[in-house]
């Protein structure tokens, strides 16, 4: 008898067909490449086969099945995100959670809510309003994106300044392994006892298992809300307001900033009706007690003011409040008005260093010929630089690369991170080594190995090199094949 042919992604194909049915597991190409990429779409890879779960015993079952196989597998929500954490594997499986959507319970009186991972990051707040709550993380994209994503990535977003990250409204996840076993950790409480199990998930880009569900915290909505937006002559005024506010002890739901190259793709995409002739402007919204708010929106517009703003408009109602939002929420968008191409940067500073970061981002671009467009969080220093290019030119990738590459470097020289809220994924793995050293690495593998010693679960993300588990970390005599061959770096 000959020697069966089938690949190991072949006989997971047939298990999982057998197991889930065929209209749950996509083959056919052209249905696959739907997902051949996530809000980056500079990555592309269609999936070996897509499998679209239904519920928690879907997930287990796929995950089971690659781990039997040794086939590697990669966890999907709304597909928004901006680093390639879900770009696929050619010769693996690709698990859409998009439609696990179910909010599955609200506890107003525990301030909690479970959630499905595919539930829309804006639908749980829809839900949660009418009893006076709503949730706090609001990604840009939060019309769009999955809370399981969020999880994934740890999201943050305009009002993170005050309210945190996903991980600070996260108390509980369902979690199927990489070995295919379901477990909870967590729950409702706010600190259970042990290892900090949840502050490893949260942000570890699906690597070390896969969300099948969530327990939140809903915060309750503020008594006001006053949003403002200040128009400056220059980012150096702009930065120094932000500076100031916060240095006056006010901490303002967000402060947001653009500058005029930002504002010009906001004004063509949404007329947004910006003040004219503005170098940068300011959003700043402010929420709480009403008294608080009264006294602290007066030191807000005095400290503009001071800092050279020369024209402060208040939002009158929900309506002008929404507009002025608009032009910053669809800012990533816009660029697209001005630019066939762009990179989305995400980078970050200490606060301080803002006016001499954006002034060496300004230097950087006018040397390389490469237009950038600053659009980012001022009040906690995450910088979301839009490197603008045209992929039809010849050598214009690369320039815009090597901008985006120096950005991230000037971040490090000034003590900040490469990534604030994106992630690290397929597209910033390979700056992991400038941020951490290799001892840092091998304590971050260490725990990754500890999950999925097979590495089957979103391989190839966040490190900048695959290695492998099980071996000891050091010198060591003779070399492994694979690391031999240049397949994998021993750790």
């Amino acid at each position: 008898m000959a020697p069966s042919t089938a690949t190991p992604l072949d006989i997971i194909t047939a298990e999982l067909i057998a197991e889930l049915g065929s209209d749950q597991v996509i083959t056919d190409r052209q249905r696959r490449r739907t997902y051949e990429c996530d809000g980056l779409a500079a990555y592309r890879v269609v999936p070996g086969v897509v499998v679209l779960a239904q519920d928690p015993d879907d997930v287990a079952a796929t995950v089971r099945a690659c781990a039997r196989n040794g086939v590697p597998f990669v966890a999907r929500g709304s597909g928004t995100g901006l680093s390639g954490g879900a770009l696929p594997h050619s010769d693996g499986v690709l698990v859409v959670m998009s439609q696990m959507r179910a909010i599955r319970e609200v506890d107003v009186a525990a301030q909690r809510a479970v959630v499905d991972p595919g539930v829309i990051n804006l639908q749980l707040t829809a839900a949660t309003s009418p009893d006076g709550y709503y949730f706090a993380p609001d990604p840009s994209s939060q019309s769009v994106c999955s809370i399981g994503g969020n999880v994934a990535e740890n999201s943050g977003g305009a009002h993170c300044l005050k309210y945190g990250f996903t991980t600070n409204h996260v108390t509980g996840l369902d979690l199927v392994t990489p070995g295919g076993e379901r477990v909870e950790i967590g729950g409702k409480a706010p600190d259970p006892p042990g290892y900090d199990l949840l502050g490893a998930l949260v942000g570890s880009e699906g690597t070390l298992g896969v969300v099948t569900a969530a327990t939140v915290r809903l915060t309750r909505l503020p008594q006001e809300v006053r949003t403002l937006l200040a128009a400056f002559r220059s980012m150096d005024d702009a930065g120094a307001a932000t500076s100031a506010i916060i240095a006056a002890g006010v901490i303002p739901a967000a402060i947001e900033m653009m500058d005029a190259l930002a504002i010009e793709a906001a004004e063509a995409a949404v007329h947004c009706n910006y003040p004219a002739g503005a170098g940068a402007v300011l959003v700043v919204e402010l929420d709480g007690p009403s008294p608080d708010v009264a006294g602290e929106f007066d030191d807000v517009v005095r400290l503009c003011e001071e800092a050279g703003s020369f024209e402060v408009r208040v939002a009158a109602d929900d309506d002008e409040r929404a507009l002025i939002w608009k032009g910053r929420k669809s800012a990533f968008a816009a660029v697209g008005r001005i630019s066939p191409d762009y990179i989305v940067q995400d980078g970050v500073i200490p606060r301080t260093a803002l006016p001499l970061v954006l002034r060496q981002i300004a230097e950087l671009s006018e040397s390389a010929g490469v237009r950038v467009a600053n659009v980012f969080h001022a009040g906690d220093g995450n910088l979301h630089p839009l490197v603008l290019f045209d992929g039809s030119v010849e050598g214009a990738v690369d320039r815009a690369e090597e901008v985006a590459g120096g950005i991230l470097d000037l971040c490090l020289a000034h003590g900040g991170s490469i990534t604030g809220e994106h992630g690290v994924g397929a597209d910033k793995a390979k700056h992991m080594p400038r941020m951490f050293t290799a001892d840092d690495l091998d304590t971050m593998q260490a725990v990754r190995c500890a999950f999925d010693p097979d590495g089957i679960s979103n391989p190839g993300k966040v490190f900048p090199t695959p290695r492998l588990c099980g071996e000891r970390p050091g010198r060591h005599q003779g070399a492994h094949p694979l690391a031999e061959s240049g397949v994998a770096e021993v750790f």
